[in-house]
């Protein structure tokens, strides 16, 4: 711009010269456009060495500004390559591991196409399978019904059988399960009922025999006893219906009958004979059917006796005959009247116990064995006579449930009725309460024996503890753990209705695989 500036000057002056030059003179004015053109040519070299001079710097201020300009360019650009190198760096990374999860998303796309693949030939081959089965089970289903004769429904039976197997067998477990935790809460409670009853019940017991035997006052009297020609003995037995024993045993003779009764009216017949001294038939018949009135008045005296020690009222008088007649009832050498009575007082204790009806407890109790005292007259169990008896002379159904139901023939249908099964087997049990001959105890054990090796898996039984358990090992190839608890349940159900044994049986089942090898 100062270029400009002074050039214009420059022209300027040289015009005004020229015009003075041209006023003045020419040759002034030519001296002057000389001098003028000398100056302006100085100034002109001036202005274009100052011009050369700023062009210069403006070129170096300008190359300076370029340089300056393309450094920062550079050191942007830079800057920007280095992101951009940093950006495509993390892109690249990205990229790769974008590059990873397509290739997992395609392995486990591959992965899942097998699977379902393999999952439809799976498919279609269960329900080739399952086709297949279904004309299988036809087929069988027709064989079976062509081999055993078989209806459609009969064959549905059998197979709906082996399923019951199958599920019995998993019911056994959570059986077992149930049954354990049932003991362990109900043990303790249990025998603190049963040990607070027999503590508090206090009973005397006679063992009674078979025969009963008379002191004479000298061997003189068996002669009359005999009679002539035995008239008086037979006489005595026809009328008594017990043997009269007539041996070498000095001063006595024996009177042997199973009928406790008629044994007792003889003894008594035979020592009111021997006291009085006149011993014939005519006499034996008068004595004998005295004795047999004055033995129904005190079997009644007996049954009302009975009646009030325990504090039980309202009972028919044909129930107290009978209640009566059990003193002269024995059973396995046990006294009925006093079996009877311990029974009742150890329902009644364990009831008061467990807070339930003490009343029909104590009566079931006495009376759960009324039907003994008819048993030889009557078809069917002492149990089923004793609860017709108590039905038909007005007792309460819970009472005459309880008595059919204390040996398990009929289902309990109260506390009362399981009370009376427990005390029955408690006074049963109870050492010294019965006694029964070898003969009877060797066929008992050997008849446990028995019915334990008759079920299928049984190896071997073993009769232990005075028949107090029957202890069986089973074959551990045919019968599993699951299958032993049904099994002893079975097992214990037979036992209790083959069998007649006093108090209980515990059945154990042992089951145990040895293998043996031996180091050489």
């Amino acid at each position: 711009m100062s270029i400009l500036i002074e050039i214009f000057i420059l022209l300027i002056v040289s015009a005004v010269g020229f015009a003075v030059g041209y006023f003045s003179g020419r040759k002034y004015v030519q001296n002057l456009i000389e001098d003028t053109q000398k100056k302006a040519d100085q100034i002109i070299r001036d202005a274009k060495s100052k011009a050369s001079s700023i062009i210069k710097e403006a070129e170096i201020e300008s190359k300076e500004i370029k340089l300056a300009l393309k450094d920062e360019f550079d050191r942007q650009t830079k800057r920007q390559k280095q992101e951009l190198i940093n950006w495509e760096r993390k892109l690249r990374k990205k990229e790769e591991h974008l590059d990873h999860k397509i290739i997992h998303l395609e392995r486990k796309e591959n992965s899942l196409n097998r699977q379902k693949e393999e999952l439809e030939r799976k498919r279609r081959e269960l329900e080739r399978k399952e086709s297949k089965i279904e004309e299988l089970i036809e087929q069988q289903k027709i064989k079976l019904q062509e081999i055993a004769g078989l209806s459609r429904e009969e064959a549905k039976e059998i197979l709906l059988k082996e399923f019951e197997e199958e599920a019995k067998k998993e019911a056994a477990v959570i059986m077992k399960k149930i049954i354990d935790d049932a003991k362990d809460k109900a043990t303790m409670k249990a025998k603190e009922i049963i040990a607070t009853a027999i503590q508090r019940c206090s009973s005397e017991y006679i063992a009674e025999n078979s025969v009963v035997v008379i002191d004479l006052p000298n061997d003189e009297m068996k002669g009359r006893i005999i009679g002539r020609e035995g008239r008086n003995i037979k006489a005595l037995e026809t009328a008594t219906g017990v043997d009269l024993i007539i041996d070498d045993t000095p001063e006595a003779v024996i009177l042997s009958g199973f009928d406790s009764i008629r044994r007792e009216i003889a003894a008594i017949a035979l020592r009111r004979l021997i006291n009085d001294g006149r011993i014939h038939p005519a006499r034996i018949e008068e004595v004998v059917e005295q004795v047999k009135k004055e033995m129904d008045k005190r079997i009644k005296e007996i049954g009302e006796e009975t009646l009030f020690e325990l504090g039980i009222h309202n009972v028919h008088p044909e129930i107290v005959k009978l209640l009566g007649r059990l003193k002269y009832r024995t059973s396995y050498a046990q006294n009925v009247l006093g079996h009877s009575k311990e029974v009742a007082y150890l329902s009644a204790m364990m009831a008061a116990e467990l807070g339930v009806n003490v009343e029909v407890a104590k009566r079931a109790g006495l009376f759960h064995d009324i039907g003994k005292a008819l048993d030889q007259e009557a078809e069917g169990s002492h149990a089923k006579i004793g609860a017709e008896i108590a039905r038909k002379y007005g007792e309460s159904e819970q009472v005459v449930n309880a008595i059919a139901s204390h040996h398990s023939e009929v289902p309990p249908l109260s506390i009362e009725a399981i009370l009376v099964q427990s005390a029955d087997a408690l006074s049963a049990a109870r050492p010294g309460a019965r006694r029964e001959i070898l003969e009877t105890y060797l066929k008992r054990l050997q008849r446990l024996e028995e019915i334990a090796s008759s079920f299928k898996g049984v190896e071997k039984a073993y009769a232990i503890q005075a028949g107090r358990e029957v202890r069986i090992m089973v074959q551990p190839e045919e019968i599993s753990d699951s299958d032993m608890i049904i099994l002893a349940r079975e097992i214990a159900k037979k036992i209790t209705n083959e069998l007649e044994f006093p108090g209980e049986v515990k059945v154990t089942l042992i089951r145990e695989k040895r293998v043996i090898d031996y180091a050489r």
